[in-house]
């Protein structure tokens, strides 16, 4: 039987995951809080999740796995065209319709099990097209909202209650999950599974860090495959980066030895390797189901990885020549400058005199924030009496910093696509660098109440 505290713990955990969950769905799915402009929530990446619903009209007409089970987009007419005013508008329209493509293009970058998920959504679900998709979007939300509730979830248990809620607002306010929560193409959830399931796997084992190297390979292999599965090879390094922070969080913590640490890290990385190897030999039959040939396949991964990191500009149209001559300090600098969070959606013309971009947080300014927070908290050490308290304060603030490098690895290695993409990988900071610095923010505040109300008790 559960003893009294046990029950305790398991209601606020039952209650923090609860609130944390109806928070971010309703920002997710609907954009409750409004968090985000309203245009820019209703329209944000509809382009590529518009491959998703050309895959389910495909499926609809041809099976689930014609084309290779792809993702693309398709025409009613024989000859593949974009309407000029909208353009992808026709594949909701064949949709809701019931129409049918003549002409389909698949969209060979990816394996595309999330088309393949909605396909087979589609023909059990007894709905509406548009009931349809509206349902798709809140499963797509919810899915997202479990997954950082899980994170949250971890932070709760390692460093309490405030810690929890201070991540909690930083995942509520991010306009960037925001925007991308919903997302059928993003499948957001996706990017977190990896580090959610090593956050609990190390947590279970980390009295001793006495991990299987067997079992470690495992959970690396499978979650950075369904990773790829479902939404390809976006922010794939940033993935990677972000599933070692908790590994580097408890090697810290439990003081784990340099060999036995380096160990770890090679079966993460050579379980990943395998893991995305396999993802790619998949992806290339899938292509030559299409194309005919499994070296088309694997011509077009080294086209699309050449174009988006360093490639030679004059191998590529000069449409990609900008982004594979920038600098990678520009590129930081330009995401730096980017917006977290925007006041002005809330008090817009309500302060006179009030700049407008006085209102807006950027990623700089709040990189800063955490930087002051964290030299704070490792002064605030000396006001914890438990030394493992202590230890886990000086983990958290070194693993925040090492977080860092998750953003920096897409920015830096793929920047010719965070060049052109500024309209979308300003979310690589929630991964999970923003998570942290919010619980080192949480954590400077509880310890700053706690001394001061432990003042007024010795006071009075």
């Amino acid at each position: 039987m559960l003893d009294k505290r046990s029950t305790s713990e398991t209601a606020k955990i039952l209650f923090i995951g609860s609130l944390s969950i109806l928070a971010l769905f309703l920002g997710f799915f609907t954009d409750y809080w409004g968090v985000a402009d309203k245009q820019w929530f209703g329209n944000h990446q509809r382009d590529m999740e518009n491959h998703v619903i050309g895959r389910m009209v495909r499926s609809r007409q041809d099976g689930i796995f014609s084309d290779g089970g792809l993702m693309g987009i398709g025409s009613p007419d024989t000859t593949l065209k974009y309407f000029p005013a909208r353009p992808f508008s026709n594949q909701v329209t064949a949709y809701v319709n019931g129409q049918s493509f003549g002409a389909f293009r698949t969209y060979n970058s990816l394996i595309g099990g999330q088309g393949m998920l909605f396909s087979i959504f589609d023909k059990l679900i007894t709905l509406s097209p548009q009931e349809k998709l509206n349902s798709f979007h809140a499963f797509t939300a919810m899915l997202s909202a479990i997954t950082l509730t899980a994170i949250i979830l971890w932070f709760y248990m390692e460093f309490g209650f405030t810690v929890a809620i201070f991540v909690i607002i930083s995942a509520v306010f991010s306009q960037w999950l925001v925007v991308f929560g919903r997302n059928l193409y993003r499948s957001m959830w996706a990017f977190y599974l990896p580090v959610v399931v090593m956050m609990y796997y190390l947590k279970s084992r980390q009295g001793q860090m006495n991990f299987s190297h067997s079992t470690l390979g495992a959970i690396v292999f499978i979650t950075v495959f369904i990773k790829c599965l479902f939404n390809g090879y976006e922010y794939i390094t940033t993935v990677l980066v972000m599933m070692i922070v908790p590994f580097f969080y408890y090697g810290l913590l439990n003081r784990m030895r340099l060999r036995r640490f380096l160990a770890g890290l090679f079966t993460a990385a050579s379980s990943a390797f395998l893991a995305v190897l396999l993802s790619f030999t998949i992806l290339c039959f899938q292509v030559a189901s299409v194309r005919g040939k499994f070296m088309d396949g694997v011509g077009h991964i080294v086209y699309s990885f050449e174009k988006r990191t360093w490639g030679n500009p004059h191998d590529f149209a000069p449409v990609y020549t900008p982004g594979l001559e920038s600098g990678p300090v520009h590129v930081i600098v330009t995401y730096l400058e980017g917006t977290f969070f925007d006041a002005n959606q809330y008090l817009s013309g309500s302060i006179p005199f009030i700049s407008g971009d006085l209102l807006k947080v950027s990623y700089e300014e709040l990189l800063i924030f955490f930087l002051v927070m964290s030299g704070l908290l490792y002064f605030l050490r000396s006001r914890v009496s438990d030394g493992n308290e202590k230890r886990k304060l000086l983990a958290l603030i070194f693993a925040t910093w090492f977080s860092l490098l998750a953003p920096l690895s897409w920015f830096i290695i793929f920047k010719p696509h965070s060049y052109v993409h500024t309209h979308m990988n300003f979310i690589v900071w929630q991964m999970p660098f923003v998570f942290f610095g919010f619980a080192v923010s949480g954590l400077v505040v509880k310890i700053i109440l706690a001394n001061h109300i432990r003042w007024k008790r010795m006071k009075n």
